[in-house]
């Protein structure tokens, strides 16, 4: 275990990430916990405003992903200058995934159910730069032996197989599977094989007139849906304080 862990998490060439990584869930949580506080109203913190304007930390976030992104790319994957500019782009992404909801909305949802995707977000970019981390590659480009990758032909068959079961997926309606088949192949293959959620691309054109796979399709996604979503919203409830009381408001605001 220990062996594994130094040569797939603290190599050098990934400390730059595993740094990212920290620097994004530790932004991300204490954005979540001083947002928290401010809308409790307790605590010294207070919205940030100019001239009537209310600046949301998304703003201060682009800033620093730029300079983060930009940063890293010119120096590289080693030396101090990678180490910081790694934690400087950390930190943007977590402010500017934290408000993911209002980017996507073009409204300020934070606190409502359509918040919730900014939480949806962050979990999943974090479980992403895990497996990244962990030694997983993208399209599974690592299980392949250093004379496969000599072997042209058959990694780009690779490539485009596992894209095509990732496309699949995408268009039968599963973002979530598709995003992690990208480096799980074996997540994309199920979501491939199994049946289209309803209202999805592919529902719409190769379930038309198979009424069996349609009514399937419904009574399966509704059953998931009543299995998982309520566990799905606990944990955001948890992470992201949807069902706060607030003195003098409901629930949400």
């Amino acid at each position: 275990m220990g062996h594994w862990f130094s040569r797939n998490i603290l190599e050098p060439g990934k400390l730059p990430l595993l740094l990212a990584l920290t620097s994004f869930v530790l932004a991300f949580l204490v954005t979540r916990t001083v947002t928290r506080l401010i809308r409790a109203g307790r605590g010294p913190f207070r919205n940030v405003s100019s001239g009537g304007l209310h600046i949301h930390h998304v703003v201060p976030g682009v800033v620093l992903t730029v300079l983060g992104g930009f940063g890293a790319v010119a120096s590289g994957r080693h030396g101090a200058g990678a180490a910081v500019f790694a934690v400087v782009f950390g930190v943007g992404a977590g402010l500017v995934l934290d408000e993911f909801a209002l980017i996507l909305h073009l409204d300020d949802v934070y606190w409502t159910d359509a918040g919730r995707k900014s939480v949806e977000a962050v979990v999943l970019t974090a479980s992403l730069a895990l497996l990244v981390l962990a030694g997983f590659s993208p399209l599974g480009v690592d299980d392949m032996t250093a004379e496969e990758r000599q072997d042209r032909v058959g990694f780009v068959l690779t490539l485009v197989l596992n894209f095509l079961l990732v496309l699949i997926t995408l268009v039968k309606g599963k973002v979530r599977m598709a995003v992690l088949g990208i480096l799980v192949p074996l997540v994309a293959i199920v979501g491939a094989v199994r049946l289209a959620r309803p209202g999805s691309w592919w529902s719409r054109h190769f379930y038309r007139r198979r009424h069996r796979a349609r009514a399937r399709s419904r009574v399966r996604t509704y059953r998931h849906d009543r299995r998982w979503t309520k566990v799905r919203r606990r944990v955001q409830d948890l992470i992201g304080g949807f069902q706060e009381r607030v003195p003098g408001r409901g629930p949400s605001s």
